[in-house]
Parts: C-alpha cells; sequence; structure tokens
C-alpha cells in the first residue's frame, strides 16, 4: 500500500485597519494562543473561499481576499502527543465587509482583538512568559 505524506494545508486572513490587525484570542491543544483568523482549506474550496469562510467564523466579519501575501511551511511536534505535524498556509490580504455582531464565534475562539504591531509583540511576549512560567523554566538567556 502506498501512503503518501501530505501537509495540512491552512489560510489565514491578514486583517489590518488604521493601522490595527484583527486577531483571535483562542484556546488550543498547547493553551491559549493570539493568531490571524485562520483554518483548514475544507474539501471543493478555494484557497480564498476557506479564507473568506474562517474569516466569517472566527471574527463575525466578512472578508475577501484579494492578494496572497506568502506561502509558508511550518512543522509542529505537539508536547501533548508527540505529534509531528506540518502545515503548509497561505495567508491573504483584503477587503473588511461588514460585521455581525449577532454572530457567534467558532468554537476555542475566546475573542477576537484589534491591535498595533506593538500591542501584538507585546502580548505574544505575555503569552510566552505565562507559558515558561506554567513549565517552571526562565525566558531569560542563560
Amino acid at each position: 500500500m502506498d501512503t503518501r505524506w501530505k501537509p495540512n494545508v491552512t489560510v489565514a486572513a491578514i486583517i489590518e485597519r488604521e493601522g490595527r490587525f484583527l486577531l483571535v484570542e483562542e484556546q488550543t491543544a498547547d493553551g491559549l494562543r493570539l493568531n490571524n483568523p485562520a483554518g483548514h482549506l475544507d474539501c471543493g474550496e478555494t484557497p480564498q473561499q476557506a479564507c473568506a469562510r474562517e474569516a466569517l467564523e472566527e471574527t463575525a466579519y466578512a472578508f475577501s481576499p484579494t492578494a496572497l501575501v506568502g506561502v509558508y511551511l511550518s512543522r509542529t511536534l505537539r508536547e501533548h502527543t508527540g505529534e509531528d505535524i506540518t502545515y503548509l498556509r497561505l495567508a491573504f490580504r483584503g477587503e473588511l465587509g461588514a460585521h455581525d455582531p449577532g454572530r457567534a464565534l467558532d468554537d476555542g475562539i475566546v475573542r477576537t482583538l484589534w491591535l498595533t504591531v506593538d500591542e501584538v509583540r507585546a502580548s505574544i511576549a505575555s503569552m510566552q512568559g505565562r507559558s515558561a512560567a506554567a513549565k517552571g523554566t526562565s525566558m531569560k538567556p542563560a
């Protein structure tokens, strides 16, 4: 039997408005994470359709991808399972549409945030510090 390796294909929406980026705070298997609205490509979807769907499901904002920002490959070893996973991510920028404040967000999404680049950096540093403290390690260089 031929077993072929395939990466997990994901899409992400890069949404900026007036110097702030629309991000989601989500509960993951590895804890609370800050992320772009993103998710997996479903069977039969184009990457642009998947990106628009994921943005709507995770933020309650309509989004129309207009340009590919980049293609990224990452490999992750899940701490809790030892599972080796590779992701191929397609990131798109685009036009932000209407917000539907009554729409429920996807499972695991804690909240949406509009953050500046400096606020994103500070949030990531804070999350890394909490993660290191929970593991009993220090983030300071040796």
